[in-house]
């Protein structure tokens, strides 16, 4: 049996993971034997990948089935050959004993597809198997204890990787249902991961997408309350604030917008008059949502001082919502008694074609009536 202690010694040398599936006495008097003999000492890879695949296809009940898959396995990954590394892990998949080693590979398949059911399906069951090692108990045995150790550090590094390929693949998907399905299941498997915060600004982003309002908002008000939310947060958490007449909390809310968008820093690789664009909006809408509050409250003069402030920035960024912010100035300063200056905010707003023209229209004709010697 010499050609089956060399094939065994190649067995032992041959690089990947450690195997699930071992391959140990080989009955060379068979033709399966004599195949699995020669597909060990083929030095070529591409004939030991054919001898191997020939082996598979031929006696895929015998009991080195398994082994033989995992060395397709490696190989088909090795090529990036997704769709065949797929097809074998599912036939590993159906054979005990299901591995650590074998889920991971699969999952790298998967990622390999870049298809984010697969992914999210073995990332799953990747970590499932590898915290029943962290689970696993100690061995009574002394010489057994080191290994152990090593195995449960290994499947512990394991895990936090299945975490990553959720974080990773949520971020490269379009899709935004299957985002909010990544990021959930990397909510639910760790709430404390590292990627889950990273991954924080895309899952509120994608409940928007996917028209899940409630949960955008939802996750807005538990990232507030525990964290910095962004300025996306921020204007979702104001606007549902106003609308549900939560004075106070527009007042909170626009005061940090206005807080994060003066203090953040410009992000690598973004032109500077876009960033001034986006700063810019952001503002303009924080000092709007605040002085439409305060107008709302029946504070004149805070309510003035906030949409000044919007005036030039939604101008120059959002010239949708300016005839809204003339409005509001002009009813605000006829409100104050500051006649001159509500006439030159309707005239402004009238002069501009919104919702708000044909009343600012009106509200000039019955000025002028009212009051002699305006401009």
């Amino acid at each position: 049996m010499k050609a089956v202690a060399i094939l065994f010694a190649l067995v032992l040398a041959a690089p990947g993971w450690s195997q699930c599936h071992k391959l140990t006495d080989i009955n060379a008097t068979t033709p399966e034997g004599q195949l699995l003999q020669k597909a060990g000492l083929e030095e070529d890879p591409a004939k030991k990948l054919a001898l191997q695949e020939e082996f598979a296809a031929q006696f895929p009940q015998h009991e080195a089935a398994g082994w033989v898959y995992e060395q397709l396995l490696t190989a088909y990954l090795k090529a990036n050959d997704a769709d065949k590394a797929l097809g074998v892990a599912d036939k590993l998949a159906a054979m005990p004993p299901e591995c650590v080693e074998d889920a991971q590979a699969t999952l790298k398949a998967a990622e390999l597809k870049k298809d984010p059911d697969l992914v999210l399906k073995w990332s799953g069951k990747t970590s499932e198997l590898a915290q029943k090692v962290v689970d696993s108990p100690k061995p009574t045995e002394a010489d057994e204890v080191e290994n152990w150790k090593a195995r449960v550090d290994y499947a512990k590094q394991v895990n936090t990787y299945t975490e990553y390929s959720l974080y990773a693949m949520a971020l490269a998907t379009p899709d935004s249902k299957k985002q909010v399905a990544l990021i959930e299941a990397l909510q639910q498997r760790n709430p404390k991961s590292e990627y889950l915060a990273k991954a924080q600004d895309a899952l509120f982003v994608a409940y928007q997408k996917s028209g899940a309002t409630d949960k955008a908002v939802a996750f807005a008000q538990q990232v507030a309350a525990t964290g910095t939310p962004s300025e996306d947060m921020l204007l979702v958490l104001t606007d549902d604030a106003a609308k549900k007449k939560d004075g106070e909390k527009v007042h909170t809310y626009s005061a940090k917008l206005v807080e994060l968008a003066g203090s953040k820093p410009k992000p690598e690789g973004v032109a500077d008059a876009d960033w001034t664009k986006r700063k810019n909006t952001i503002l303009g809408l924080a000092y709007y949502m605040n002085g439409k509050q305060y107008f709302n409250d029946g504070k004149l003069a805070p309510a003035d001082q906030e949409l000044r402030k919007a005036l030039p920035l939604v101008e120059d960024s959002n010239a949708a919502l300016k005839p809204e912010v003339l409005f509001y100035l002009g009813l605000s300063n006829y409100k104050m008694e500051k006649i001159q200056d509500a006439v030159n905010y309707f005239k402004a707003c009238a002069a501009l074609k919104s919702p708000f023209q044909a009343q600012a229209t009106k509200n000039l004709t019955a000025m002028r009536t009212q009051y002699h010697g305006i401009k």
